[in-house]
């Protein structure tokens, strides 16, 4: 059998070219070597969103035609929306009793959120139990392994504390020790040069339209000391040279000598990453059209996946009230 793995992403709004560079992508390629299971995390969602809700939904359908468009594939992996599971939250309710506040409040990404998400009062108590929800989405499972970035490793690191303390206490091996499954991709900045987020409006969204792609490349932030057309330019400076880097390897060489060089300026070096951006979300695009061209293949992907996730589910929550009741 597969090891499993389990990954998810929040739907707080569209998916842009970080997620498909920084999960998408490596999510395809898993689904050959493991038995995959996607969640939408609408739960941690909420934990932010609670004032506006009603858009959680939407963007979590909106989300996971993104998914299937980017090449995940419904026949190989599982995919569903967390809050259609509940032994995820029974499974929390479980884990929260057992696990030290301290653990909690030691947690390096808590500080972080708060202050990155600082327009928004989240300084409560969900969110502060948000990484025993997703300790439970882990284990629930019995994931063997998750998808991480290098800062999400401290998360995952209580997860597996979590999941010895339970071992530990009840003296039953029931949960593995899920392992981290570091994803390789390059940084990738906002097309301002910051840290690439919805809340600075400085992403490409994998569904942008061509009229909003265009306005959007041409805006993008480049080389800032290349003053003059004949300047020489500075490529490892420049976010543009980074998105070509990214997405056009075959052309990383050409632009670089384009830039140091001064062989083509940097509107027009613009452009022609805009046409090459363009290729690479034209079938993507045309995927998600069919996608939502048959809503009733999609709603029956969303039904399959709520059936598979709860069985497996309900399996490891039988044994663990088993073990505790």
């Amino acid at each position: 059998m597969k090891k499993i793995i389990l990954s998810g992403m929040r739907p707080t709004g569209k998916l842009h070219l970080g997620h498909l560079v920084g999960a998408l992508n490596n999510w395809v390629k898993l689904e050959s070597e493991y038995q995959c299971f996607f969640m939408v995390a609408d739960w941690h969602a909420l934990m932010s969103e609670y004032a506006n809700p009603k858009v959680l939904h939407e963007y979590a359908i909106d989300n996971v035609v993104d998914w299937i468009s980017a090449g995940v594939d419904p026949k190989k992996s599982v995919i569903f929306i967390q809050s259609e599971v509940p032994a995820h939250l029974e499974l929390y309710m479980i884990l929260s009793c057992l696990v030290p506040l301290g653990w909690l409040e030691r947690c390096p990404t808590y500080k972080e959120q708060l202050k990155e998400l600082s327009q928004k009062e989240i300084n409560t108590f969900g969110f502060l139990g948000y990484p025993v929800l997703q300790a439970a989405d882990i284990l629930i499972y019995k994931a063997n392994a998750v998808p991480v970035g290098q800062d999400q490793l401290a998360h995952l690191e209580l997860t597996r504390e979590i999941a010895r303390r339970f071992n530990h206490l009840y003296k039953k091996e029931v949960f593995p020790d899920p392992a981290a499954l570091l994803t390789k991709t390059s940084k990738l900045l906002g097309l301002d040069g910051r840290k690439m987020s919805k809340s600075y409006q400085n992403t490409i969204d994998i569904s942008e339209s061509s009229d909003s792609l265009e306005k959007k490349i041409k805006n993008m932030v480049t080389d800032q000391k290349r003053i003059k057309l004949l300047d020489a330019g500075h490529p490892d400076e420049c976010n543009v040279f980074t998105y070509y880097s990214t997405f056009v390897q075959n052309k990383k060489d050409e632009v670089y000598d384009w830039c140091v060089n001064a062989k083509v300026g940097c509107t027009k070096c613009k452009e022609i990453f805009l046409e090459e951006i363009k290729k690479i979300l034209k079938p993507i695009q045309e995927k998600r059209k069919e996608i939502l061209n048959d809503k009733a293949t999609l709603k029956k992907i969303l039904e399959q996946g709520r059936e598979k996730a709860n069985e497996i589910a309900n399996v490891t929550l039988k044994e663990v009230k088993k073990i505790i009741f």
